[in-house]
């Protein structure tokens, strides 16, 4: 990757996702899928909490559901194709206590002409509590912004999950705006809360760590 975005390009500029780095903190290690992580990511993502908080579902009920057998086959197929994919980096989070997969952080939505990308972060019920995914999320911006080049990272979180928006906050993310009842569980309305972060808010995050 030679160039980066700033306020005096307007070429389009392709960031180096083909690399699938390994990125390693105190208590994680961010890293590319293994063939066999699609197995332990199943009953991740079958963990109600994690439907629910994601908007995956609409209702506890669907929350609570078992993956059929075309689901699995989906999802395998899914994170085997991960680390070939070349517009977005999805990688695994590692408890290094455990030597556990307990989730992932993912850049996606990559948007060329601005160098803006959105981030997602997912962590099963094993790895909560343990300020994994805040040091996860630190690690990932710093590569998104120090290596990648990257001028602004986004993402939404629904109202209902407070301790995601804490996480996000303290990595130096800005409620940039609210999406009023832009999502709809259990039939009630739920705000969506929009965040960001430019390239100069990462660096005075950074300046006092």
């Amino acid at each position: 990757m030679e160039e980066y975005c700033d306020n005096e390009r307007i070429l389009k500029v392709m960031i180096d996702f083909k690399t699938k780095p390994v990125l390693e903190g105190k208590k994680v290690i961010l890293r590319p899928f293994d063939i066999e992580d699609w197995e332990k990511m199943l009953p991740i993502l079958a963990e109600p909490e994690v439907n629910h908080l994601t908007g995956s579902v609409v209702n506890d009920e669907e929350a609570g559901g078992a993956f059929s057998i075309e689901e699995m086959e989906k999802i395998k197929e899914w994170y085997l194709s991960r680390n070939h994919q070349t517009d977005r980096l999805d990688l695994a989070i590692i408890e290094k206590e455990k030597e556990a997969l307990v989730g992932e952080v993912v850049f996606n939505e990559y948007d060329e002409d601005t160098c803006n990308v959105n981030f997602r972060i997912l962590i099963g019920e094993a790895g909560r509590g343990k300020g994994l995914g805040t040091e996860a999320t630190e690690i990932f911006l710093r590569y998104g912004f120090e290596v990648l080049g990257l001028h602004k990272v986004e993402l939404e979180a629904y109202s209902f999950n407070p301790r995601a928006e804490r996480v996000y906050r303290k990595n130096g993310f800005i409620l940039e705006g609210v999406k009023r009842e832009a999502f709809r569980y259990n039939n009630m309305y739920i705000d969506t809360h929009i965040y960001g972060m430019l390239k100069d808010d990462y660096d005075k995050v950074a300046l006092k760590k």
